[in-house]
């Protein structure tokens, strides 16, 4: 039995692609036992990269937020609209 090797997935998007495709296949109760134990592993994997994706995602939003996000106030201190 080969194992396909983890690698890291190039972005959000494709991990949730990857993670769709394993539930789809998990559910068509096609698989053996020992590819169901590694589409597990393979999907525990991605979700951990996704869950991480977005905390980091959340803090550069409060990042901006308590930052650059704030109303815009000219020189003669009136806001812009």
């Amino acid at each position: 039995m080969t194992r396909k090797s983890s690698t890291q997935p190039q972005s959000f998007e494709a991990a949730m692609a990857e993670l769709e495709r394993i539930v789809a296949d998990m559910e068509s109760g096609q698989l053996a036992l020992q590819q169901s134990l590694a589409a597990y592993q393979r999907g525990a994997e991605l979700l951990q990269f996704c869950q991480q994706a977005l905390a980091d995602a959340q803090q550069q939003v409060q990042v901006l937020e308590n930052g650059m996000l704030k109303p815009f106030t000219s020189a003669d201190g009136a806001n812009e609209s």
